[in-house]
C-alpha cells in the first residue's frame, strides 16, 4: 500500500513511516484550504496561504507528530480506522501550529534563515523589493499573517477531528493549554531580553514553556488522550516527555551557540546576538560571578544581546562558555534529563511493539544515540551528552 496514492492507512502502514503518513494527511488538508483561499482572493492565496502550505510540508522532522503517534501506539491504540485518522489529523494540527511558532519566532528575532533557506519574512520582502527599503516592514507584517493563518488552520483541523467524548474533552483541554503555554514562553523570552530579568531558574522556566512542553510532553499527552489511556500510563509518558523536552531545548541552545549552520539551517551565534535567555548563558554568568571572573562577566555583558557583535566577539563568548564549564554543565544536565526521562517509562504498561520506538524518539530528542535509548538503562548504561502547487507528501527532513 502506498500513502501517496490515498490508499487505506492501517496502523501498521503508519508505523512504517509516520512522517509520510502525516505528510499525506497534511497534503489533503492543505489542498482543501488552498482551494478555499483561492475562492477568497488569488493574491492572498498565492502570497499567504501557499506559504503556509509550503513551509509546513517542505521541512521539519515531524518530531511532534511521531511523539503523538507512538504514544498512542504505546498505550495500546489505535484499534480502528477512525482512531488512526483522528491521530493523523491531530498530528497535522501540531505541524501547523509549529509553522505558526517558527514563522513568528523568526519575525521577532529578525532571523534571515530557516531550514537552510530564507525565512518567511525575508522571502516576502524579497518578492516585493522596493528602492526605499519599505519591503522589510511589509515582509514582517505579512509573515505575521502567515503565522496567524497557520494557527487558525491548526485550530480548524483539531475542531473538525472526530473523537470519542472522553478523548475529545481531554484533547481540547490539552490543546488550549499548549497554545497558551507557547505564548507565555515566547513572552518570557522577550521579557528577559527587554528587562535583563535573568537567572538560571528563569531560563529553565522559559525553556520549559517555550519549547519543552509543546515539543514533547503535550504531543505525548495528546496521543495518550486519543488512546484513552489510564492515568498511570499518561503520567509516565508526560513525566518522560517533560524531561526529554527540556533536554531537547537545552540541546537546541547548545546548537544555537556552537552549531554548524550547514547542519542546523540557522546562523550560528544568533541567539547570543539577540540576547536570548538561555540556560547555557545563565550558567556561564553565574559561574563567572562565583569565580569573580570580571573579564568573562564584562564580555558576556557587552557581547550577549549586542546585535552588532562581531564574529570575533562571539568566538570569545564561546570561549567563556567553555572556560566557565557552562557548556559541559549543560551537556551533563541533558544527559541526566535523558536518563531520567527514559526511566519514567520503565514502570509503565506500554505495548512491546511501540515502547522501543518511543524510547528511541525520546533519546533522539535529547541527543542520546538511538541504540542506547532503545534499551532500558541498567547499571552500566551511559549516555552521550554531547509557481507550482507546493502541496505534496513530505518525509519531513530538516531541522525542527
Amino acid at each position: 500500500m502506498d500513502l501517496r496514492h490515498g490508499r487505506a492507512r492501517t496502523p501498521a502502514l503508519v508505523d512504517a513511516d509516520v512522517p509520510a503518513a502525516v505528510g499525506h494527511t497534511l497534503d489533503q488538508i492543505l489542498r482543501e484550504r488552498l482551494g478555499a483561499a483561492r475562492d477568497i482572493d488569488a493574491t492572498f492565496a498565492d502570497d499567504v496561504a501557499r506559504r503556509v502550505a509550503r513551509f509546513t510540508l517542505d521541512g521539519g522532522k515531524r518530531m511532534r507528530s511521531q511523539f503523538l503517534w507512538w504514544s498512542l501506539r504505546a498505550c495500546g491504540g489505535p484499534a480502528d480506522a477512525a482512531r488512526t485518522e483522528a491521530a493523523l489529523r491531530l498530528a497535522a494540527g501540531l505541524e501547523l501550529i509549529q509553522t505558526c511558532a517558527l514563522v513568528h519566532d523568526d519575525v521577532m528575532d529578525g532571523s534571515p534563515l530557516r531550514r537552510g533557506g530564507a525565512s518567511v519574512h525575508r522571502d516576502l520582502s524579497a518578492q516585493y523589493a522596493r528602492p526605499d527599503g519599505a519591503e522589510r516592514a511589509f515582509g514582517r507584517s505579512a509573515a505575521i499573517l502567515v503565522g496567524d493563518l497557520a494557527l487558525a488552520w491548526a485550530d480548524d483541523v483539531v475542531a473538525a477531528t472526530a473523537l470519542s467524548p472522553p478523548a475529545e474533552r481531554r484533547v481540547r483541554e490539552l490543546w488550549r493549554a499548549m497554545r497558551t503555554e507557547m505564548v507565555a514562553g515566547q513572552y518570557l523570552d522577550l521579557h528577559g531580553q527587554a528587562t535583563d530579568a535573568r537567572s538560571v531558574s528563569r531560563a529553565i522556566r522559559t525553556a520549559s514553556l517555550k519549547s519543552a512542553l509543546y515539543s514533547v510532553e503535550r504531543p505525548l499527552a495528546l496521543g495518550a488522550a486519543v488512546a484513552e489511556a489510564d492515568e498511570a500510563a499518561t503520567g509516565a509518558l508526560c513525566s518522560a516527555g517533560r524531561c526529554a523536552g527540556l533536554a531537547f531545548q537545552l540541546r537546541d541552545d547548545l546548537l544555537g551557540a556552537f552549531g554548524d549552520p550547514r547542519r542546523t539551517g540557522k546562523p550560528s551565534g544568533e541567539d547570543l546576538r539577540e540576547g536570548k535567555l538561555t540556560y547555557l548563558v545563565e550558567v556561564a554568568r553565574a559561574r563567572a560571578v562565583a569565580a569573580a571572573d570580571h573579564r568573562a562577566l564584562a564580555l558576556l555583558e557587552s557581547a550577549v544581546g549586542n546585535r552588532e557583535a562581531s564574529d570575533d566577539e562571539l568566538d570569545r563568548v564561546r570561549d567563556v562558555l567553555v572556560a566557565t564549564g557552562a557548556r559541559t554543565a549543560v551537556q551533563d544536565k541533558i544527559q541526566r534529563l535523558a536518563e531520567r526521562g527514559l526511566r519514567c517509562l520503565d514502570g509503565a504498561a506500554l505495548t512491546a511493539h511501540a515502547a522501543p520506538r518511543l524510547r528511541g524518539l525520546l533519546g533522539a530528542a535529547a541527543g542520546v544515540p538511538l541504540a542506547e535509548a532503545a534499551a532500558p538503562p541498567g547499571p552500566e548504561h551511559s549516555t552521550a551528552g554531547t509557481g507550482p502547487d507546493p502541496v505534496r507528501p513530505s518525509s519531513g527532513a530538516g531541522r525542527r
